[in-house]
Order: C-alpha cells, then sequence, then structure tokens
C-alpha cells in the first residue's frame, strides 16, 4: 500500500476484520495494525476514546457492504499525535471497552 489512501487503507481494515480467525483479541490487534499502516502512510492514527462504542460496533458489522460510514466515523478522530504514548495506549484499553471487558 506504498500510495495508500485513508479510503484505501480503511477497506483493508474491513477485508482483515471479515477474514479474521479468533474470537479474543482480534479487536485490539486490528486497531494496532490500524494505527500502524495510518502512521506509516499518512502521519495519523485514531484517537480510539473519541469513537462512540455503538456508533464503532454497527459501522463494523454494515463495513463488509459499504465502509462509507466507518470512514466517515473514525475520519474525525484521527489525530497527527503518533508518538503520544498516551493515544496509542488508550486506543488498546478502549479496545477492552469495545470487546465488554470495562463498564
Amino acid at each position: 500500500m506504498p500510495e495508500a489512501t485513508f479510503e484505501d487503507i480503511i477497506a483493508k481494515y474491513v477485508e482483515m476484520n471479515v477474514a479474521h480467525p479468533f474470537m479474543e483479541g482480534n479487536g485490539r490487534a486490528m486497531w494496532i495494525w490500524l494505527d500502524m499502516i495510518l502512521k506509516k502512510r499518512l502521519g495519523l492514527v485514531v484517537d480510539w476514546p473519541k469513537v462512540d462504542k455503538a456508533q464503532y460496533i454497527q459501522a463494523m458489522e454494515r463495513s463488509p457492504v459499504n465502509d462509507l460510514e466507518l470512514r466517515v466515523l473514525l475520519q474525525p478522530a484521527l489525530t497527527d499525535r503518533t508518538d503520544d504514548r498516551d493515544v496509542i495506549f488508550n486506543g488498546i484499553g478502549q479496545s477492552y471497552y469495545y470487546e465488554g471487558y470495562l463498564a
């Protein structure tokens, strides 16, 4: 994905989500992958606590048909704070919440 756009990256994220083989841990693995690709290609990462859980889950459920809703949801949460440990680790913590491990 050398010349990847945000749209290209999200399309690949959706493909990988459909193909993932594990029940537990995919959210974290997928989020880390997405952030690393966004960082490498666009100099951005997702500030996950800014993404509403219910809206994200709904967008992901519909994303194999159309990923526009997911792109619209994630784009405003992008940040250039790619080296901010709080942004990265808060995102990983947020993935536990999205998977139902934290209230």
